[in-house]
């Protein structure tokens, strides 16, 4: 199932590929990428989910991985039996170009353990001493 949280995503068309995040919270979907803003909603069914998503350009420079085509309604299909979904996506502005992406669920890191201890008091003289040169 297609959790609340944060995703990195990997896409591809067979014009070009990119890597983005997304989150998905309460029925919204949102995120960017280093050329597009995106935003949108889904909707969740067990393992599959469907979603709505409108891009915007945020940079100029470089062609997008639909081509030319700068702002799009994406139209888009996935399962996500676990922490990684797979999705296929379309857009009526770009008609022909099927992208085809992977969405993984990160997760926070274990939080470190708290020191126990008082700081030690910082000594120069503990640094490591860097060999002499001759000139």
């Amino acid at each position: 199932m297609l959790k609340d949280g944060t995703y990195t995503a990997w896409y591809k068309t067979p014009l070009d590929q990119g890597t983005g995040i997304v989150h998905v919270a309460d029925g919204q979907i949102w995120g960017r990428d280093s050329l597009m803003t995106y935003h949108g909603s889904c909707k969740i069914d067990g393992d599959r989910f469907t979603a709505t998503v409108s891009t915007k350009r945020h940079t100029e420079g470089r062609d997008t991985v639909f081509g030319t085509y700068d702002d799009l309604t994406l139209d888009i299909e996935g399962t996500c039996p676990d922490k990684i979904a797979t999705y296929t996506a379309t857009a009526g502005q770009a008609r022909g170009v099927v992208l085809q992406g992977t969405l993984i669920l990160t997760e926070p890191s274990a939080a470190r353990s708290e020191r126990t201890g008082p700081i030690p008091a910082f000594s120069p003289g503990r640094l490591p001493k860097l060999p002499k040169q001759s000139r």
